[in-house]
């Protein structure tokens, strides 16, 4: 390719425009609302489930209910919300995706989605979003406020920012768990918002990890960031969350006013452990962190290691205190 020839070098990586008829385009659009990812909106029911026999008991089903009604609320709002957030970070990353060799067929980056109903998209997924949090409670429509400006500041300044980047990932997590508690009044120890915030930073550096890997020497042109990161400080950075998610979680197990006083909660830690150890075998050896949501998700080991924990958490909420 010739010199002045570079400006092309983007647009030879896009794959052939696929047609704009109305089915396409919804196609395209339901693709970029990114359902895969709204499990991640499942940390809004972890408030209620922990706040068994303070917030609500099982001997009265009607009112544990009607809380369970409003997580699930709560949930549907901040997949809303979340969706018109990766709408916006889609259009507003599209140029550098089409240097990707996997993001470059998202569907703004690839042209399926035109840019303009993506954005009109946004504003209709954000009224609702707004409108239904703040009819849910004006506390919980403050932390939707909270969670759209902490994203806004992550697509359009923060992902520039080295460390700021992945701190900024996390307390999109945190706010999840955040409006989960208020959408349903519920008390919560803080011990849940730190393993909350420390998972997800653990997460956010396995991402970076992957994508600074896979990237090669393309790494900067990708995503500007990834220049000032290196492996080595990656793994070391890892090498520092993953413990403290450890410990802040067996911490939580035993001192949480929430939890049995007998300690049995301690019985779910070999299940985190082994989580923690998987999910750092997926980063480091099979380089499967630049896509989390399909990782944690698909992987079987994590998925039965998720529902042991979760079948042995509900037995010692509900019958060991």
């Amino acid at each position: 390719m010739r010199t002045g020839d570079t400006h092309l070098s983007a647009d030879a990586l896009l794959p052939s425009a696929p047609g704009r008829g109305v089915g396409a385009v919804a196609r395209a659009l339901v693709r970029s609302l990114r359902p895969k990812q709204w499990a991640k909106n499942i940390l809004v029911f972890l408030p209620l489930a922990f706040s068994v026999h303070e917030r609500w008991t099982p001997s009265a089903p009607g009112e544990a209910g009607l809380l369970l009604g409003r997580a699930f609320l709560a949930f549907l709002l901040f997949c809303l919300l979340s969706s018109a957030v990766y709408l916006v970070n889609d259009a507003v990353d599209a140029p550098r995706d089409r240097l990707h060799p996997r993001k470059r067929s998202r569907p703004i980056a690839s042209g399926a989605l035109p840019v303009g109903v993506a954005y009109g998209v946004v504003l209709v997924l954000t009224a609702l979003g707004l409108a239904g949090s703040f009819a849910l409670g004006v506390w919980f429509g403050g932390v939707a406020l909270l969670y759209l400006a902490s994203t806004s500041a992550y697509t359009f300044v923060l992902k520039r920012l080295v460390i700021l980047d992945v701190l900024a990932l996390s307390v999109g997590y945190i706010l999840r768990a955040v409006a989960g508690a208020v959408a349903v009044e519920a008390p919560i120890s803080p011990w849940l918002y730190v393993v909350t915030g420390l998972g997800a930073l653990l997460i956010g550096l396995g991402k970076r990890r992957n994508e600074l890997a896979l990237a090669g020497g393309s790494a900067s042109a990708q995503r500007p960031v990834l220049g000032e990161y290196t492996l080595p400080l990656l793994d070391q950075l890892l090498a520092v969350v993953a413990p403290s998610t450890l410990i802040a979680y067996t911490l939580y197990t035993f001192t949480a006013p929430n939890v049995p006083r007998n300690h049995a909660m301690m019985l779910t830690i070999p299940f985190v452990l082994f989580g923690l150890f998987r999910y750092l075998y997926l980063v480091h050896v099979r380089n499967l962190g630049e896509a989390p949501e399909e990782v944690l998700f698909t992987d079987k080991p994590l998925l039965v290691a998720g529902g042991l924990w979760l079948a042995t958490a509900v037995v010692v909420l509900l019958l060991l205190r």
